[in-house]
């Protein structure tokens, strides 16, 4: 930790004390150069993981959310910010009580996201993630909509 006062980093903790129910520490450091104090607090950032359709688990990327709702969405008449909303609305939702989601749940959260936005980027959507083959699965889909 560089001292705010005279930029050097060499300092010593004098304090340590427990915060937000556990959740961070707030320390009290002294420089070692110019006997200055100051307090830093230390949090643990999530760690947000998905379970791929393989069982496979990686960190999770919202910009796969992003790039994929984009596509969707690309030449449609459906606004950025929109886009933006949706995906925070999708991870804040996805990850309300655990660390660890699913790639089936985010889908299934994009395509209810796209099919009140616009139909035509909820298909196009669908027809990816749900690996349609032929016409006939969008005939399928279409009746569903």
């Amino acid at each position: 930790m560089r001292c705010p006062t005279c930029g050097e980093d060499d300092d010593k903790v004098v304090d340590s004390r427990s915060i937000k129910n556990g959740s961070g520490i707030r320390r009290r450091r002294q420089c070692l150069q110019c006997q200055h104090r100051f307090t830093t607090y230390e949090y643990l950032l999530p760690q947000y993981q998905v379970i791929k359709r393989s069982g496979a688990k990686e960190l999770f990327d919202e910009e796969k959310i992003v790039s994929g709702i984009t596509a969707a969405c690309k030449n449609r008449p459906v606004d950025e910010s929109v886009i933006k909303q949706m995906v925070e609305e999708i991870v804040d939702k996805i990850f309300a009580e655990t660390f660890v989601a699913h790639t089936k749940d985010i889908g299934l959260m994009v395509l209810e996201g796209l099919r009140a936005v616009d139909n035509v980027s909820y298909m196009r959507f669908a027809s990816v993630y749900k690996g349609f083959n032929d016409l006939e699965d969008f005939n399928k889909e279409l009746s569903n909509l």
